[in-house]
């Protein structure tokens, strides 16, 4: 699957005091230009509610929320990197905070285009340098290699 990217749908100085502001607010943005219909908030903010998406690694923690893709117009990505870390709560134990930096919103028009998403961000997770420079500089050099990443490329 060939991700296209909105390049306004990067957010690289956000400030957010929890985990609902910057699901509202990343949801938000692509409703306004049309890759999702409005109710795709609410079934975010549900979803992230009863299965946390939040991805833990040795430094900058990632979170990767999504929502049905029957809710979604075109596929896309919105990503926010935070001034200030705020807290989600892991996927892989529900009870645990996690102060994330990075997040990846999915937006996935296909049923099975989140797996195959997910998997691509699990290299973005294992790849420390890139983190580093998407939450310190966030210069094009990074952005273009996340994006090499969701693309399927290395």
């Amino acid at each position: 699957m060939e991700l296209t990217i909105d390049s306004s749908l990067f957010f690289p100085d956000l400030n957010c005091k929890t985990k609902e502001e910057v699901i509202s607010f990343l949801a938000e943005e692509l409703a306004k230009k049309g890759y999702v219909g409005d109710e795709y908030k609410t079934a975010l903010l549900e979803r992230e509610r009863i299965y946390p998406t939040g991805l833990p690694s040795n430094s900058f923690n990632i979170a990767i929320p999504h929502a049905d893709y029957t809710l979604v117009n075109q596929t896309t990505i919105a990503i926010g990197i935070l001034q200030e870390p705020v807290i989600f709560y892991s996927m892989e134990n529900v009870e645990e905070p996690l102060e994330i930096s990075i997040v990846i919103m999915l937006a996935i028009d296909k049923p099975h285009g989140q797996i195959e998403m997910l998997q691509r961000i699990v290299r973005i997770i294992q790849d420390d340098h890139l983190r580093q420079a998407l939450v310190e500089s966030y210069d094009e050099q990074s952005v273009n290699k996340l994006l090499q990443y969701l693309n399927g490329g290395k």
